[in-house]
């Protein structure tokens, strides 16, 4: 039987009867996008116009868009060197971005200065917007650290691995920044928080959604939908949309091509705003594709079919835009054979660093774990390095 026939049976075995055709039709609305889909470029990199959403990139210059395509290919380059680092044995364990580009980087340059993300642990394309360095992001992966940036200055929090528990932290910070009165016009502040699909079945992510909403905090929910929440499908994970979901707490939902980085900017942009002025929150649903592993100690070929990574290929986020600068003559072959260059550049930097990166010290794991230090910490430390110390190279 397959998934969406599961579905349309009820507890004690019987046809849903009349519903089974509704929830069918819904269930391949989830996987195909749905006509509420907001599109401004094809995969084909043919501009689409759109009448709510076009205002939002009126801004955005051939220049601009050089940028984004720019940031996308900067981005695919270090999440591919660093699942190259994690094969050689030099990380522990990567997550890939592998054709999330648009989604992120449409999200991270939406976002203004003043404006705090939150992401889960496959965000490094909004880090890079955020201006982290990639090298900071190799620590966590390399089990050493927890993340070296400021989050402060970058206003991008550490990432979580607990899934969903950054929702409930941003869910607090956009609610003091509404006590602070840092929202209700054009210079006020909103944050953003991702997460997957996936994250959606956890109760963490409905409770953010429910305090968000009943404080009308400025907080985006981005969901990046990419399909597949480890090896279960999104139609394991909900009968309709995901974006729908906000009418129950109250709250507008849309549903935007991730892999189309100017409609993700545009939207991003647009709910940003909403959040700034005041009017509570808005969820994202970003339709976008992993195509890779969800981590490198997952096998994708054991639960999806090779015709549908071959199809979403087609729909690639970076070889749209590519398209689309070549079309209108906004780019020549210098600017992308500049843009490789720098991407190996960047991809040699993170290699050289990975393989120079020291041990850290074994006290350093009590460094931070309050503001300021307290006794208690320090009695462990002391006992515990006494006791690392009895063993040949324990001195270190």
């Amino acid at each position: 039987m397959s998934s969406a026939e599961q579905w349309t049976h009820t507890e004690r075995g019987g046809p849903a009867g009349g519903r089974a055709t509704e929830v069918i039709a819904g269930l391949r609305g989830t996987s195909e996008g749905g006509p509420e889909l907001v599109q401004l470029l094809t995969p084909e990199g043919e501009r689409v116009g759109n009448a709510e959403f076009d205002p939002y990139v009126a801004d955005v210059t051939a220049e601009d868009l050089r940028g984004l395509y720019r940031d996308m290919v900067l981005v695919r380059r270090v999440d591919r060197e660093a699942n190259a680092l994690q094969r050689q044995g030099q990380l522990g364990i990567w997550v890939p971005l592998l054709g999330q580009e648009a989604a992120q980087v449409g999200a991270g340059r939406a976002l203004r200065p003043a404006d705090m993300a939150f992401p889960s642990y496959r965000e490094h394309g909004v880090a890079w917007c955020r201006g982290v360095d990639p090298k900071d992001l190799l620590g966590i992966f390399r089990g050493t650290d927890h993340g070296t940036w400021d989050s402060v200055a970058t206003r991008f929090h550490p990432y979580t691995i607990v899934i969903g528990n950054q929702v409930l932290n941003a869910a607090g910070y956009a609610m003091g920044q509404r006590f602070d009165g840092r929202v209700g016009d054009d210079d006020g502040e909103a944050t953003m928080v991702f997460f997957g699909d996936g994250a959606t079945s956890q109760g963490d992510v409905h409770e953010g959604f429910v305090w968000a909403s009943v404080y009308d905090a400025p907080l985006v929910f981005f969901c990046q939908n990419n399909q597949w929440a480890i090896s279960e499908p999104t139609e394991r994970q909900t009968r309709l949309p995901l974006y729908q979901r906000a009418r129950g707490y109250g709250f507008p939902g849309i549903r935007v091509d991730g892999n189309d980085v100017l409609a993700t900017l545009a939207v991003s942009r647009w709910a940003l705003d909403t959040c700034r002025h005041g009017n509570g929150p808005v969820l994202i649903e970003a339709f976008t594709y992993r195509m890779d592993a969800h981590t490198t100690t997952d096998d994708p070929t054991r639960y999806r079919l090779s015709d549908e990574l071959e199809a979403w290929k087609l729909k690639d986020p970076i070889e749209r835009v590519r398209a689309y600068l070549i079309r209108h003559e906004h780019a020549e072959h210098e600017f992308f054979d500049s843009v490789q260059a720098e991407a190996d550049a960047l991809a040699a930097d993170l290699r050289e660093f990975c393989f120079a990166m020291p041990e850290p010290p074994v006290a350093q794991m009590f460094d931070h774990v309050y503001a300021e230090t307290s006794p208690q910490v320090r009695e462990q430390r002391d006992e515990f390095l006494a006791y690392h110390a009895g063993f040949a190279g324990g001195e270190h």
